[in-house]
């Protein structure tokens, strides 16, 4: 089909503004019909500027983020237009301001489309993670909006310093705020609302920070002293008692403790899906723990009284309720064990937060310095793949380091 239209940036020298220079426009002209219009940008830049950014094969580096963002803005019109089956102003400007595409190139739209996906799907935490990163950016760029093509790496570097040196947040924060952002890019791409070039993250661009935070495991002198200790209240007794059935079970966290049911149980082992697989489309294979006798000491103790097929064996959240509601029930609860297990290793002198976080990374340390292989952990943790395994891992003690040193010269 041959194109009626032509789509450019263009300098309207028309009339110079109090600022010295000249408005960016975007022009949008059909030759059959001999008639052009042109669209307001939010850029001013004298004709001098202009030949630099836009009209040089090779700008200037303080003028590459300008041009990048015309280009977006042009890119977009342009994409608009070849949705079009009949080109006209009319349906051009009803697609660029009023339809579907703006959403799609408003980043708060795409945003909120994925929080209430999530919801749909059950996702509350996953929900929460996105409503949270969407204030934090909306109150670094100081708008109820924000678009794509604001978005370039030099923004995302004033945002992470902005975070770390005004807010006084860590680095994890920052990027944990951005890997939804990142995966709104992503979906933008993946739906062709966005180019390839318009991507601010990666490699020469924006590397969203990612520090090595302190391993979160216990040794096996601790495990030990924890285990065998008794707890001075009821609650802390209780706190210990779904820590360790969570390192027990292969490091399970305690939102797929929440959601066992007794149909899960099947001899000897509890045969259950992860919740936060459960939505992907990808195949996931049941994951397999083997019960043993405190694991099912934990069950007879704590475990509900009806003990039917599709009730959960444990009374942490409720069926009856929205899962709005449920999310709530399962956070108070895991507070509740963080809380008091942290209080009962304090008073075994365990300084640290230990929290139900480090009985997932305590099972993979000890289980590979037991001598177990990454393989195994990897699967046992229900990973898929030894990378994320291997971040779990705390590495090995230092008596450890010394045997194999020593064994180096037993040949």
């Amino acid at each position: 089909m041959t194109k009626d239209y032509a789509i450019s940036i263009y300098l309207d020298t028309r009339r110079e503004k109090l600022n010295g220079k000249y408005p960016v426009k975007l022009r949008v002209f059909i030759p059959s019909i001999k008639k052009q219009k042109l669209y307001s940008t939010t850029f001013d830049l004298t004709t001098e500027e202009y030949k630099s950014i836009w009209e040089s094969t090779k700008p200037r580096k303080e003028h590459k983020e300008v041009r990048m963002k015309l280009r977006a803005i042009e890119t977009h019109a342009l994409e608009v237009a070849e949705r079009l089956l009949h080109f006209s102003f009319d349906s051009f400007e009803t697609l660029l301001f009023k339809g579907t595409t703006i959403n799609q190139s408003d980043v708060v739209s795409m945003y909120n489309q994925a929080i209430e996906q999530y919801k749909k799907n059950k996702q509350v935490g996953t929900a929460s993670n996105y409503d949270l990163s969407l204030k934090s950016l909306l109150e670094f760029h100081k708008k109820d909006s924000l678009y794509f093509y604001t978005i370039t790496p030099q923004w995302l570097k004033n945002y992470e310093n902005y975070m770390t040196e005004v807010k006084n947040r860590s680095r994890t924060t920052v990027g944990i705020y951005l890997r939804p952002l990142r995966a709104i890019f992503n979906t933008a791409i993946a739906n062709k609302t966005l180019t390839l070039d318009q991507y601010p993250f990666g490699r020469r661009k924006y590397s969203i920070p990612s520090p090595k935070g302190t391993k979160k495991a216990l040794s096996k002198e601790q495990l030990k002293m924890l285990f065998e200790a008794e707890p001075g209240t009821p609650e802390q007794k209780k706190a210990k008692a779904f820590w360790f059935f969570s390192y027990s079970c292969n490091g399970m966290n305690l939102k797929d403790i929440a959601f066992l049911q007794y149909q899960d149980i099947v001899g000897d082992t509890l045969l259950f899906r992860r919740a936060k697989t459960s939505n992907t489309n990808k195949s996931q294979a049941p994951v397999i723990v083997y019960l043993n006798d405190f694991t099912k000491s934990v069950i007879d103790q704590y475990g509900s009284s009806q003990r039917l097929p599709n009730e959960y064996i444990f009374p942490i959240v409720e069926h009856s309720v929205d899962y709005d509601k449920m999310h709530t029930q399962l956070k108070n609860f895991i507070r509740f064990i963080n809380q008091h297990f942290e209080k009962f290793a304090k008073g075994l002198g365990i300084n640290e937060k230990v929290s139900t976080y480090w009985a997932r990374h305590s099972f993979a340390t000890n289980a590979i310095r037991n001598g177990a292989s990454m393989e195994y952990v990897s699967e046992a943790l229900s990973h898929s793949n030894l990378k994320t395994t291997q971040s779990y891992f705390a590495g090995f003690e230092d008596d450890k380091k010394k045997e194999i040193s020593k064994k180096m010269m037993e040949f």
